[in-house]
């Protein structure tokens, strides 16, 4: 097993290798109607016999969010999502119900599917009211691994996110079937924050926090306010850990135990790698391992303080007009319940391929400006977002090298859709762990080099920064998959 030293877990999780709405709930942008949820228990749709099919519907419902009403954007009256789980080689099916008053689609977030027709293409657009069948098959080599789904219709995407909409989407395999995996009890996390106003709707962004990204006073953990986990002394804890905020980032520990990570984006580590903390930016997942070695008691899953970057007076402070805290914040309390015989943790899991050198070095530099009746904008290469345009072209079955530099003053967690890559360095340090990501934090200053393979689809679609006000306002580019 490998250990990683605060040192190390700084620059790891940094890298993120992982070591460790509006428009619809204001008034005057669409109308104020909405449902009231019957049934807010979490589902779970699972495959059966190679088939997922799934009927979801995106609306707007008064809910229960921790201990307040609230009326917020949801999949199937829940928040979060129901919960999709399929293998390699399944086939899924989902027949999506847009009824917002406003246009949406879904992205299925690190799932290596095709990027085109009604798969993964976030070029769609589902006006409201209408229904769309998505459809694609999981390659049967697709790695196991928690992903999760949720809106990506550029200029909608981090009110829609903030709004509730998220799920997760877990694909089972060869991770899952490790013995001491197996045995492990398992616990899906989705984090995320809300603002609500008096009235329980979600709370209008000021423009200096759509700049910053938006952040909530409400930290949830599957729509809960310290929700208790149950675990033997003696006894295994898998934790499925999916960042769906639209910008807060998430420094994990968990009092008096460590945490092992077993895998990060993209699937599985080689092997576990025991560390204090983790840090999940925007977007990120990953999943540990906890012991029940402790004496029985509570211990809490704390959300420790993590500056990351600010514009002067746009620092975290005041970005909703409040004080946020530098104390920790209570996620969730792992209480002791029973015991039994020590499971022991595993020694190896999957290894993780050795990518080859590449054949191509690209360059991307992440910045922001001011432009003439926009106010601040967000910049890839010195350009914002234009759907017309394709920014980077690339060959099918190529390896390439990505060196992504951060010019500006806050931290970009940069995604790539559809192929996972592996962090080689940062500002030329060798990465301490090698591991298969899709979003990796670029901080200020810094250099990123990452490596990746264009395998299996063609087609158009896009890399941009995971703090979602950040690629509504223009940080994001387009990339064609050549044959």
């Amino acid at each position: 097993m490998n250990f990683l030293s605060r040192r190390q877990f700084l620059y790891f999780s940094a890298s993120s290798a992982g070591a460790i709405l509006l428009s619809q709930c204001q008034s005057g942008q669409t109308k104020n109607t909405f449902s009231v949820a019957k049934n807010q228990t979490q589902k779970v749709y699972r495959s059966l016999d190679g088939l997922l099919a799934v009927e979801l519907e995106a609306s707007y419902q008064k809910i229960n969010l921790g201990n307040r009403q609230a009326y917020l954007l949801t999949y199937n009256g829940q928040v979060p999502g129901p919960r999709l789980e399929a293998k390699p080689g399944d086939t899924v099916q989902i027949n999506f119900t847009n009824n917002l008053n406003q246009p949406t689609n879904l992205h299925y977030h690190g799932l290596h599917i095709s990027p085109t027709g009604n798969a993964d293409n976030v070029f769609l657009e589902i006006p409201p009211g209408e229904t769309f069948k998505y459809e694609f098959t999981i390659p049967k080599n697709h790695p196991a691994g928690t992903f999760w789904y949720h809106p990506h219709l550029h200029g909608l995407v981090a009110e829609q996110l903030f709004g509730g909409l998220a799920g997760l989407f877990i694909v089972r395999g060869d991770l899952d079937e490790i013995p001491q995996i197996k045995a492990a009890q398992a616990e899906f996390l989705v984090l995320k924050d809300f603002e609500l106003d008096r009235n329980g709707r979600i709370a209008p962004p000021f423009h200096m926090m759509q700049m910053m990204g938006r952040e909530g006073e409400l930290v949830t953990v599957n729509g809960q306010l310290n929700p208790t986990l149950s675990l033997a002394q003696g006894g295994l804890l898998r934790l499925h850990l999916v960042n769906a905020s639209t910008s807060r980032f998430y420094r994990l520990t968990l009092e008096n135990h460590p945490l092992y990570l077993i895998a990060t984006d993209g699937g599985s580590l080689s092997e576990p790698v025991e560390v204090k903390e983790l840090l999940l930016s925007p977007g990120q997942r990953a999943e540990v391992l906890v012991r029940g070695e402790q004496e029985p008691g509570q211990y809490r899953l704390l959300n420790l303080p993590y500056d990351r970057g600010g514009m002067g007076m746009m620092g975290r402070r005041g970005m909703m007009g409040r004080n946020f805290s530098d104390s920790p914040e209570i996620l969730a309390t792992l209480a002791y319940s029973g015991s039994r015989a020590l499971l022991p943790l595993p020694e190896q899991l999957i290894p993780v391929e050795t990518l080859p050198e590449p054949e191509t070095v690209r360059r991307f530099e992440l910045n922001h400006a001011m432009a003439p009746g926009r106010g601040m904008i967000f910049l890839i290469n010195g350009q914002i977002f234009n759907p017309n345009r394709i920014d980077t072209r690339v060959r099918l079955n190529t390896v390439e090298d990505w060196e992504i530099t951060n010019t500006g003053v806050m931290d970009h967690p940069f995604h790539i859709h559809v192929n996972h890559f592996q962090i080689i360095s940062r500002n030329g340090r060798k990465s301490p762990l090698r591991a298969w990501k899709d979003t990796v934090i670029i901080s200020p200053g810094e250099t990123v080099r990452i490596r990746t393979r264009f395998a299996d689809f063609t087609g158009k679609t896009v890399y941009h920064c995971h703090i979602l006000d950040h690629e509504d306002l223009g940080m994001m580019g387009t990339l064609e998959i050549l044959e």
